[in-house]
């Protein structure tokens, strides 16, 4: 066995899961970082993940792989610096478990992130909110799921993760109607309803017979929608209602009313 293995093995099983307690989308990200360095690495030097030493991990091969991610794959400066996140925290891991490795390590480590222009955050005009809003024609059972949906993000301003998790349980309707769930970092939030999303949520429920423990938004197959499906989605109602838009943000009458809610992106 090389010495890659048990150490990536362990990072999972130890690091992330027993000593960080990370939650199921870190260790997917993590995942999905190591999944696509080690095919690109095995198409380099033809050599099997299994037959993979620390040492093939080098920072010239790093680097060539976060260029590649850029060059090849496309992908935008804040994703190569998750994916060096990702690899920086193994490496941190591995100078524990695999001191005669000290040197390689030291010089991954040192492999900067990215700096990157930051966009300004633009937020809807009521009268854009209306016509995103507007946009489902509600003339489908999905047309109606994603009118609740667009409502009560909308409103609410919860990120894409947050939305997908929430099961009908999650939901209060009756006095005090709130949301809640659990947000990045493990912090529980409990978001105040509006009097017209929770009409919206009363009709959506009722048709939709749903049961406590199933998700408030499903899709054909009663199962969770995926970030992906939420993205095209977006994109359909944009194109219906077009709105130069990078981000929403909660309802103005809500965050009026004295409640600290925060603009959060839905394609984050």
């Amino acid at each position: 066995m090389s010495a890659l293995a048990p150490v990536l093995e362990s990072f999972f099983t130890d690091r992330l899961a027993q000593q960080r307690r990370a939650s199921p989308h870190t260790v997917s990200a993590y995942r999905d970082t190591f999944r696509l360095l080690l095919g690109f690495v095995q198409k380099r030097l033809r050599k099997a993940p299994s037959d993979l030493d620390l040492q093939d991990l080098d920072a010239p091969m790093i680097g060539a792989f976060l260029e590649d991610l850029e060059k090849e794959r496309h992908n935008r400066v804040r994703t190569r610096n998750a994916r060096l996140a990702a690899i920086h925290s193994l490496f941190r891991y591995a100078a524990l478990r695999a001191p005669n490795h000290a040197a390689l390590i030291q010089r991954v480590l040192a492999i900067p992130h990215k700096r990157f222009d930051r966009a300004l955050v633009t937020f809807l005009e009521p009268s854009e909110v209306e016509a995103l809003l507007s946009a489902p024609d509600g003339q489908s059972w999905i047309d109606r799921r994603d009118h609740a949906l667009l409502f009560v993000a909308v409103q609410t301003g919860l990120r894409v993760s947050e939305l997908i998790q929430l099961n009908c349980q999650d939901v209060q309707l009756g006095p005090g109607a709130h949301v809640r769930c659990q947000g990045k970092g493990r912090k529980e939030r409990c978001t105040p309803l509006t009097s017209q999303t929770v009409a919206v949520l009363k009709t959506w429920l009722q048709e939709s017979q749903l049961l406590p423990s199933d998700p408030l938004f499903p899709n054909r197959r009663r199962g969770r929608l995926s970030r992906d499906a939420i993205e095209q989605l977006l994109k359909k109602y944009v194109a219906k209602a077009p709105t130069n838009w990078v981000r929403l943000f909660p309802d103005s009458r809500v965050c009026r009313s004295g409640a600290e809610l925060r603009g959060v992106a839905l394609t984050d």
